[in-house]
């Protein structure tokens, strides 16, 4: 947990339609909460033979260049040109799961998408399973209006059971 009294919140972007979703709901719930937002995109470098070059795109940049062009693309097209100043934005190396575990020990709460369904994928079983923080995995089709609605993301505990966060959200 944070020692700051405003709570911080983590979501995890990876540029899908779920972490969209996921990136929109954090803000406004760090909006409500007049807390942190912290959005994370993590890296993993691309594994090569020890005797090939390092990886380099067609204009020259590397990974960790072309991931950070990714999430800046990514936060304007769905917060706009201007965020927060209490928002940070990070691309941070590593796994997934592992990475968004650790990073979790600063937070107060997590947010992942999930795609279409509800789906849980290896990223959101690791995370609710042994994040530090309580987490909410949010789906794309829950925010589709302008209107307000009630959205039921939920987090799950160590054992899986359900335990839903019922929020009402006005866009």
């Amino acid at each position: 947990m944070s020692t700051d009294r405003r709570p911080t919140i983590l979501v995890g972007v990876s540029g899908s339609p779920a972490s969209e979703a996921a990136l929109r709901w954090a803000e406004n719930e760090a909006e409500q909460r007049h807390g942190r937002l912290r959005i994370v995109l993590i890296w993993h470098p691309e594994l090569r033979a020890f005797y090939a070059g390092p990886a380099r795109s067609p204009d020259g940049s590397d990974g960790r260049e072309r991931a950070r062009r990714h999430l800046s693309e990514t936060i304007r097209a769905v917060l706009g040109p201007a965020v927060q100043p209490s928002t940070t934005v990070e691309v941070v190396e590593g796994i997934a799961e592992r990475t968004l575990v650790a990073e979790s020990a600063a937070a107060d709460l997590l947010v992942l998408g999930s795609g279409p369904g509800m789906s849980i994928g290896p990223v959101i079983r690791a995370c609710l399973s042994l994040a530090h923080c309580p987490v909410v995995v949010v789906s794309p089709g829950m925010l589709h209006t302008d209107e307000p609605q009630e959205v039921r993301p939920f987090t799950v505990s160590r054992n899986y059971s359900p335990m839903p966060m019922v929020r009402s959200l006005a866009r």
